[in-house]
């Protein structure tokens, strides 16, 4: 009798690094940033804030979204959940109430 290999689900493996392109906001500076593929948009738009936020562009209070592929992320999925590979662009901008983001 052989054992059969199987392939577990992206969410029952390890978390795996990811390295993402991205830009955040009105930054001029694109930088690369590291998350995993169990980090949720939330951490992931705070990664990418933390190295441009307060620094290049003024902090505003407002949340932050994710946007892959020409479409706004929901925070809670993680990067495996919205299909985002290594060295994908990202940008991440401020979700203004009432204005664009």
């Amino acid at each position: 009798m052989s054992q059969e290999q199987v392939e577990l689900g992206v969410e029952d493996r390890a978390p795996e690094p990811v390295p993402l392109n991205a830009i955040f906001s009105s930054d001029f500076v694109q930088i690369l940033v590291a998350v995993t593929t169990a980090s949720t948009m939330n951490e992931v738009a705070d990664a990418v804030a933390y190295h441009s936020e307060g620094r290049r562009v003024r902090a505003l209070p407002y949340p932050k979204v994710v946007i892959h592929n020409g479409r706004k992320l929901p925070g809670h999925i993680t990067v495996a959940e919205a299909g985002i590979q290594p060295l994908d662009h990202v940008a991440v901008e401020y979700e203004i109430p009432g204005g664009t983001s």
